[in-house]
């Protein structure tokens, strides 16, 4: 009886300890090869074709080198711009997202770096709460021991929602303006960076003011973002 009851205790331990394991070989793997799906695709996918069976995603894979350093460097001023400097998590927007959850009385912020939005994306779900995010912190450093900075931006890059189906830099420059990730002007760049907090809402809501306001400003701070 003894045996059983330390056994129950023990196994959640363990489950949790090999589900950590499978995250840091994944990612172990993902370093020289690339991810043809993640979790938040598979998600979204699943949520699509409840409507249409026959849906599928827009998604191409580019090298890093073929995405416009206009958009890397309009993504790292509009999302994370100490991308390059931090390790992972930035400790200070994470405390600012506390205070304001607090403030509001649920998980409405969560002060995400890069990498830690790339963490969610690869392998978990949508949902706000501290256990989440405590997950999501833990991934995030597995994905800064195993890869550099610019393995993970590669991987983002190729990887964020941009809209309704759309996922990845080059299905979106196609998805929006009919043009590769490589060609995108600056204007248009700032643009695309500037949905990622809310593609889906962007992708039928074109016209936002907010969405025209909030590109002039990232145009502004685009040149001092430092690329990995």
């Amino acid at each position: 009886m003894r045996k059983l009851l330390l056994w129950l205790i023990a196994a959640p331990f363990l489950l949790i300890l090999l589900l950590q394991l499978y995250f840091f070989l994944q990612i172990g793997w993902w370093t020289y090869f690339n991810p043809s799906s993640t979790s938040f695709m598979r998600h979204q996918l699943s949520i699509m074709q409840e409507k249409n069976p026959k849906a599928q995603l827009k998604h191409t894979w580019v090298p890093y080198n073929r995405i416009s350093n206009h958009l890397k460097r309009a993504i790292i001023a509009s999302e994370d711009s100490n991308f390059s400097g931090h390790e992972g998590v930035d400790w200070v927007a994470m405390q600012k997202a506390y205070e304001k959850n607090l403030k509001k009385g649920k998980v409405v912020a969560g002060g995400s770096t890069i990498t830690q939005q790339l963490a969610k994306n690869l392998f978990l779900s949508g949902e706000r709460s501290y256990i989440r995010k405590g997950q999501e912190v833990v991934i995030t450093y597995m994905l800064e021991f195993w890869m550099d900075k610019e393995r993970i931006f590669e991987i983002y890059l190729n990887s964020v929602e941009w809209g309704v189906g759309v996922f990845g830099a080059e299905a979106a420059s196609r998805h929006y303006y009919g043009t590769s990730a490589a060609s995108l002007s600056a204007y248009q760049a700032a643009r695309l960076a500037v949905m990622l907090p809310n593609p889906r809402f962007y992708d039928v809501n074109r016209g936002s003011g907010y969405l025209a306001r909030r590109t002039d400003l990232i145009l502004r701070r685009m040149n001092s973002a430092a690329l990995p």
